[in-house]
């Protein structure tokens, strides 16, 4: 599989990625932006298998029934209930206490629609479950995938989100109008 989606993403799509997944990290959550289109998706498919990270995913519960749902799940993923309302943060740190290998890929915006403002749950699920954060773009205009080094979340939220944010500075999603940081 890494073999071929190689040759897919990088060869006949001519993408590239710059930095590289510390195959050491047991555990992580991984933010992919910007996500302004649907193609992010199997652009981040593509980048899990090319460059062998053993990601999982959440995703709206809809996805996951038949026909289709099997493959969703083969793909990492996991269903969530978005209608109720119950505390995910918690029950995601839950999940990476339970065990000894996970890693979490999101997006921070939690749609593809325009936004000015991203969601929070990561950075507390990272915090909350003491693991750091891998940054990941989706650079359309020059075709990259850029990853950053762990990063550990610090005392001053404030200071996170501009170290975060400063990572993404300049990347240009599919539709560049949907991402303004």
């Amino acid at each position: 599989m890494k073999t071929l989606t190689r040759f897919i993403l990088y060869t006949l799509l001519g993408w590239k990625t710059v930095g590289n997944f510390d195959k050491n990290l047991k555990k992580c959550v991984i933010i992919g932006a910007p996500h302004t289109h649907w193609l992010d998706f199997p652009l981040g498919i593509a980048v899990k298998f090319a460059e062998e990270v053993p990601a999982n995913y959440i995703g709206k519960a809809s996805l996951f029934k038949p026909p289709f749902g099997f493959i969703f799940k083969w793909l990492g993923g996991a269903p969530v209930d978005r209608t109720k309302s119950n505390n995910r943060v918690q029950s995601i740190i839950d999940l990476f206490n339970s065990k000894e290998r996970f890693i979490l890929a999101m997006s921070p915006e939690g749609t593809r629609k325009k936004t000015t403002k991203w969601k929070t749950g990561f950075y507390y699920i990272a915090k909350g479950a003491n693991v750091p954060i891998v940054m990941m773009t989706f650079d359309f205009k020059n075709k990259q995938v850029k990853v950053s080094e762990p990063y550990y979340t610090t005392n001053n939220m404030e200071a996170d989100f501009n170290h975060i944010y400063n990572f993404y500075s300049g990347v240009k999603g599919k539709i560049p109008e949907n991402f303004n940081l």
